[in-house]
């Protein structure tokens, strides 16, 4: 339990620097997942204003917390979940996780299904360690993935490694490219979106290029094949991505007028309808796809460690192969166009 601090706490200067949830978790003693449930809840105010876990402190600040956490923050458990690993040694995991897992849950579940079948879940059942980093909720994770976006994942498994590969991110010194399938074709083989990205006002669930003050996002993307079917047009792409802002990489092809196939969200269609091409009697019918047709397939770091370079690659899942092939008109059995 957290009590209310009827005096104001007044950042030391020696604190200067300090992450706002690091400097709350050592003074108040609790876990950094707890001070991040009273941030998230605004019930921490930093010279009387609602502030962010990763406000870095300049020293004299004045810090009040307003009231405990609605409730104590879950701890996640151990699930015998089949997990794909790549690669693993002592020091860190790369897992190539399939789409419709979650990474972690949020501080917000409860002991119920939400916190259940997530990517945590499992690690902590296939590996002794993990990392404690990220707090209870999230041992191990490094960076994330959407739920319905498969692919490489870096996993850390002791803390060292994890401040190491952290600081790599923080760098841009991971190179991290997906694969994706757009609406339409694209006007350029190659280009580059630098559009910050924030959270939609309207539709809290969205991420948006249109409003102000928002976070530096960057994508660079290039056209691997352009695909005219009588499904319409689509391309499909490479985007490599310097930043890793929630949802980015659909919030930029979006924003370019190319959703990726798939993801309702940002405006792609549920269903792809055919029309009937010249000379064919015949149409094929609806497909759709329960998922983004977005995937990590490309992951080149560092070891936290020796400082190895490490390179990891990753084909399409065969759900997202036989789609593709779907869309071309060549049947996934025979290979051949339909």
């Amino acid at each position: 339990m957290v009590d209310p601090l009827p005096i104001p706490m007044s950042v030391p200067p020696e604190d200067e620097g300090k992450r706002l949830d690091q400097f709350l978790a050592v003074h108040l003693d609790i876990s950094r997942a707890r001070v991040q449930q009273l941030i998230s809840e605004q019930k921490v105010l930093v010279n009387d204003a609602a502030a962010r876990p990763s406000l870095k402190l300049r020293g004299g600040e004045s810090i009040r917390i307003l009231g405990p956490p609605a409730r104590p923050p879950l701890r996640a458990v151990a699930e015998e979940i089949p997990l794909d690993i790549v690669y693993e040694d002592d020091d860190l995991a790369i897992i190539n996780k399939p789409a419709g897992m979650m990474v972690h849950v949020g501080a917000g579940a409860t002991e119920d299904q939400r916190n259940r079948g997530t990517l945590v879940n499992a690690l902590l059942h296939h590996f002794a360690n993990l990392s404690g980093v990220g707090g209870e909720l999230r041992p191990g994770i490094v960076h994330r993935l959407d739920k319905e976006t498969s692919g490489l994942i870096v996993v850390a498994k002791n803390d060292a490694a994890h401040h190491n590969l952290a600081a790599q991110f923080a760098r841009r010194e991971v190179k991290k490219k997906y694969l994706a399938l757009v609406h339409g074709w694209l006007q350029k083989d190659s280009g580059t979106v630098s559009a910050s990205i924030s959270r939609d006002r309207v539709r809290r669930t969205r991420m948006t290029t249109r409003e102000a003050g928002g976070r530096e996002a960057v994508s660079h993307y290039e056209a691997l094949r352009r695909i005219a079917s009588p499904y319409g047009k689509f391309t499909l792409v490479e985007v490599k991505i310097d930043t890793g802002r929630t949802h980015q990489i659909r919030v930029h092809m979006a924003s370019l007028g190319h959703p990726v196939v798939g993801d309702t969200l940002y405006g792609a269609p549920r269903e792809l309808r055919a029309v009937r091409l010249p000379g064919k009697h015949d149409k094929p019918g609806a497909i759709s796809l329960d998922r983004n047709f977005l995937h990590a397939a490309y992951l080149d770091l560092a070891h936290p460690r020796t400082s190895a370079e490490l390179s990891f690659r990753n084909s399409l899942p065969p759900q997202l192969e036989d789609f593709l092939q779907r869309v071309e008109g060549i049947s996934p059995a025979s290979g051949k166009k339909a």
